[in-house]
This record gives structure tokens, sequence and C-alpha cells, in this order.
């Protein structure tokens, strides 16, 4: 089943990975075209490395107020329209028998989602996901847990849940707020909340124009010493170096959310494509103007990117040659 919404089987595509040394991989998305380069990247990297029903998360937000992807879809900007749209997608994708991508194996993920303005998303809509990122940053500790361990008693049996007790930084319109004593307040959370997986303020930056952001290693190590397993879920890998964003699964770091840079380079090249196809564009070439090349160009740029980012999770451990 490569689209997979049961919470058993996720959590063992997941503990798949965890037990081959990997991070597990989550691309978000806000267009079909995304959608496609997340599945060729895998698809591609699974051929050339031997591996099967390789496993990737396909994430989007709804309402979080610093990057609506659901919105984004569809020039309506219908947010559960938006949801609909991508997932019905990917699965017919990579799901059934002529599915071209039929040896990904998706789990998707609904990211950041608001207790309030998310309702639908974490209620009605969780057929269409595996996990979600239960997104209780603004709120006071005390109303965080609480809130987050009455969500995991009450829908924890169908999905997994991810938790985050700072607050995540976001590129030019919020700074992360440390917690004091945060490794005791991290393990007390996750006691109290029964959460899956902690997205953790690793020291990354989320919607980053630059990649000079450094990640916290050691605060990574300590933490999952004093959970007792290996639960952190990082964002914001698009502000670290490329030399950076490997051996997080040494620390512990087992989802690994990515998409502000991928989308930005993706974007930069198929731009600079569409200008060198200018002339023929004036000259009212079909080819040249219809927006089906502009897409490809996306799609095939950021496939690129993505396989180079599978590479760096470790996923080459997951080849049958490995085992």
């Amino acid at each position: 089943m490569p689209f997979i919404t049961d919470r058993e089987q996720a959590s063992d595509a997941i503990n798949r990975l965890i037990r081959s040394k990997a991070s597990m991989a989550i691309f978000c998305t806000a267009s079909h075209w995304n959608v496609e380069a997340i599945l060729r990247a895998a698809d591609k990297f699974a051929a050339d490395h031997n591996i099967k029903d390789i496993p990737v998360a396909v994430a989007m937000t709804s309402h979080y107020q610093y990057m609506q992807q659901a919105k984004r879809v569809t020039r309506s900007g219908n947010h559960k329209i938006g949801i609909m749209a991508v997932m019905q997608y990917c699965k017919l994708l990579c799901d059934g028998p002529d599915a071209p991508y039929a040896n990904v194996c998706v789990l998707p993920h609904l990211d950041h989602a608001d207790p309030i303005k998310d309702r639908w998303e974490l209620t009605e809509g969780l057929d269409y996901f595996a996990s979600v990122m239960f997104d209780m940053q603004q709120y006071p500790i005390e109303e965080k847990m609480e809130a987050t361990a009455k969500y995991v008693k009450e829908y924890g049996h169908r999905v997994l849940v991810e938790g985050a007790l700072e607050s995540l930084g976001v590129s030019g319109a919020k700074e992360s707020h440390q917690v004091d004593n945060y490794v005791e307040k991290a393990v007390e959370f996750v006691k109290r909340t029964k959460v899956d997986f902690l997205v953790a303020d690793l020291g990354t930056e989320q919607q980053s124009t630059s990649t000079g952001k450094v990640y916290l290693k050691k605060r990574a190590q300590e933490l999952t010493a004093n959970l007792g397993r290996p639960m952190l879920v990082l964002h914001g890998t698009s502000s670290l170096k490329d030399e950076d964003i490997r051996g997080f699964s040494e620390d512990g770091v087992v989802r690994v959310n990515m998409w502000t840079r991928i989308v930005r380079e993706a974007g930069k090249k198929a731009a600079k494509s569409l200008c060198a196809r200018m002339d023929a564009i004036e000259a009212n070439d079909f080819e040249a103007c219809e927006a089906r090349q502009y897409i490809e160009d996306n799609i095939d740029h950021a496939a690129d990117i993505m396989y180079d980012i599978l590479s760096s999770l470790n996923y080459a451990a997951l080849s049958e040659k490995c085992r």
C-alpha cells in the first residue's frame, strides 16, 4: 500500500528508517507539480540504490499563519480543496496498477496544524493523513501540554502525532523562543502528552533566505539521551548548508522537514530557462509559450535537489544490498 494513512503501517515505515540509521524526509508541497517532483526524486533514488518501497512524507500546512500551503494549490484559495486535490493526486501517482511511481511509499503529513483554525484537518480530514503536527507553539506551556495530551488521547489511535514545546523561528517574521530548562521540560512534555515525535528547536530557521544557521547537534543528542529514544523532528532545514544535512539520525532526529529552499531554487532555474526561450515566446511558438515547459523545469530541478537530500539523510542504507 504505497499511500499510507494507517497509523501502524506508518509507524512500521518510520521504524524501518530508524533501524537503518536514516532520517525520514518530509518534503512539503503547495502544488501538484511539486508532488510529482517528490515522487520522481524518491523513485529515481530507489532505482539507483536498489530500494523497495522507499518511504517519504509528503506534507502540507493549511491555515498556518506563516505559510498556508493548502491555500496556494488552486486559484480559488480553498484550503480544504487544496488538501484533497493534492493528496488524491499523490495517491493516483503512487498507488495502483497504473501508478508511475508505485515503488514510492508515501506517508501524507499535516504540518503546523492549529487546534482551532485547522479543526477540520485535525478531525474529519484525518483520512488524508498518516501523521499530524499538533501545533500549539503560541500557547502557554501548561495549556499546550493539556491540549496536546487531549488530542493524542482522542485521535492518537488514528494518526502519529508530532508536538512542539518551543516556538520555532521564522525568517523575517518570528524569533524562536527558548524555554528555560528545555531538556527537562521536553521530557515532561513527551511524558504527559504521549506524542510520537517532538518538534525541537535545534538552531534552524523556517523559510530562511540563506544557509547560515548552525545545527545544534549537542542539544539534539542531549534531548535524545533524556527522552530515551530517537523521536526528534527538525524544521527549517533550508537554513542549513548542504554539508550540515548529514548524520541527523545519529543524534535522534528521525524526521526532517524541508520546502523553502527546494521551491526557491527550482523556481530560479525554471525562470532562467523561461528567459532563454524569450525569442521563441515573442515569435508565438506554442511550446515556448505554454506553461508545461516551465512546470517541467521546476519538477526536474526540484527532484534533483531532493535526490541529494535523500542521500544526505542516509537513504542509501535502505538498499537491499545493505541487508
